[in-house]
This record gives C-alpha cells, structure tokens and sequence, in this order.
C-alpha cells in the first residue's frame, strides 16, 4: 500500500517552460484526497517550494535545499535542519567573489546573494560573509554564472573543502554533449545531507514504512530518494543513471509524467497499489 509519494520539482513535476500543467495539480489534489500524502522536494528554498506545493494541494510538508531542511509550512514549524559548516561557506564564497560569480546562500525561507537578479526571491548580502554566517543557520550554497568555464573551472577548488560536498550541478558539468541555455550551477551543502536523508527522517517522523513509499524523480539528486523508498519512478526525460535504477519509467515531465503516473495510482486498489 502507498502512504506516501516524494516528487523532484524542476525536470519532474514541472515543464521546461517552469509551469505547472492544471492536470498535474488536479491530479495530485486527488491523490491526496485518498489520504496519500504527496511531498515535494527541491534543491531550492523554502519559500519557492512552499509556493508550489500550495498551487498543486500537495501536503504541508516540504522538503527543501537539497534535503537540507524538511518544513512543515501549516504550522511554520522546521522539523529539520541540516546547518552547513560555517568556515566551509566562508571558502566558498571567497572562491566565488574571486572569480566574480554569484553566490547564493538557502537561509531561512529565501536566499541570500552576493548579486542580486531576482528580488522578490533573494536579499542582497550587506555585511561581512563572516558576521553574516556566524549569525545565521545556512542549509545550502549555490555558485552560479553564465559562464560555462567559470564554473567548470571552480569545481576541482570546491570539492577541496572539507566538510561539504557538491550535490547538484548543471547538466553540462557532467555530460560535455549536453547543450542548455540557461545558468551553470552547482549546489554545495554538507556531506550528509541529501534529498534521502530528508526523506528518511520524514518517514520514521510518520511512522511509514520504507516500502510504502514512492519516488519520483529525474536527476542524480533524485537517486538518494530512490535508496529510502521501495518504489521508484523516473521520467521519460530523466537521465540514464536515474532510469538505470528506477521500477518505473514514466512519461517525460512536458507530457505530464507525474501526472500519468498517479492516475494509475488512484485507478489501481483506490490508489494504494502500484
């Protein structure tokens, strides 16, 4: 029986356009109906993942910044917090602001950033990076810049420090074939933390079993969740590694492959049998 469905957000339940189809959202609302709960996890901030899953009637429990922080936003409680080492943040964003790059610190419900794009998502830092990390607990740290060699550059001087370790990255950062036309990025957080970890504890939290739970998802981020969960689901856009191990390969993420997925979910034993 299914008690539980953990779902990536970008490349999984979104498009590449960034929307969220009315299908996806009515057919999530209905798995919750049948008493499923549907938790969203994302490399992103709080506030971002919160958004969407108010949008989709998901549950009230988020998983966020990589499985650095789990959220129950009903009750604006946090039920876990991964806090990265503070000297660890401190070398990163001396190896960003040398190569003058973006940094962006998950803090909070938001983000916190050296350059500022976006400000109705991120706070521009105004103090000193080592007032401003001794004062706040940080879950996550993402290096950004258009420039594809920049950030291929800073890898190796990244994964030299101690204590953390890179956990997402762009596409092209693994496979040099891979063509996008969007920001290089990598994600950085603490050597333990990570979207299973989250979903781990979130599980024994509620007292459900590994095999009761589903995971859907399309990037090696995504491959943690598979280990904590005794159903697996890729979609048809995932990478290799990712439908290498998964169960279940779904549609891709532009035709709905979340959705697919769960419909067969609620027609199969009213939604409790894969």
């Amino acid at each position: 029986m299914i008690k539980a469905v953990f779902i990536d957000i970008d490349g999984t339940l979104k498009h590449r356009n960034k929307n969220l189809s009315e299908r996806t959202k009515e057919t999530i609302k209905r798995v919750c109906e049948t008493g499923i709960l549907v938790v969203l996890c994302s490399g992103r901030p709080r506030k971002h993942t919160e958004e969407v899953s108010r949008a989709c009637s998901a549950s009230k429990y988020i998983i966020t910044s990589g499985g650095g922080s789990i959220h129950d936003y009903e009750r604006d409680e946090s039920l876990y917090i991964n806090k990265m080492d503070k000297e660890a943040i401190i070398k990163l964003y001396e190896l960003a602001k040398a190569k003058d790059v973006k940094f962006m610190m998950n803090v909070g419900e938001g983000r916190v950033a050296n350059k500022v794009d976006h400000p109705e998502r991120e706070k521009k830092l105004e103090e000193d990076i080592r007032a401003f990390v001794y004062q706040n607990d940080v879950v996550q740290c993402t290096i950004v810049d258009d420039d594809f060699n920049k950030i291929k550059n800073l890898m190796p001087q990244i994964e030299a420090i101690e204590n953390v370790e890179i956990k997402n990255r762009h596409k092209g950062l693994l496979d040099a074939a891979f063509k996008e036309d969007r920001s290089v990025f990598c994600d950085v957080a603490n050597i333990e933390s990570s979207k299973g970890n989250a979903v781990k504890k979130l599980l024994e939290m509620l007292n459900i079993r590994k095999e009761e739970a589903v995971a859907i998802g399309d990037y090696i981020n995504d491959l943690s969740m598979f280990e904590q969960v005794g159903y697996k689901v890729a979609v048809g856009n995932a990478v290799e590694r990712v439908k290498e191990k998964a169960d279940e390969i779904t549609l891709p993420a532009d035709e709905d492959g979340v959705a697919v997925f769960l419909e067969k979910v609620l027609k199969n034993e009213s939604g409790r049998r894969l």
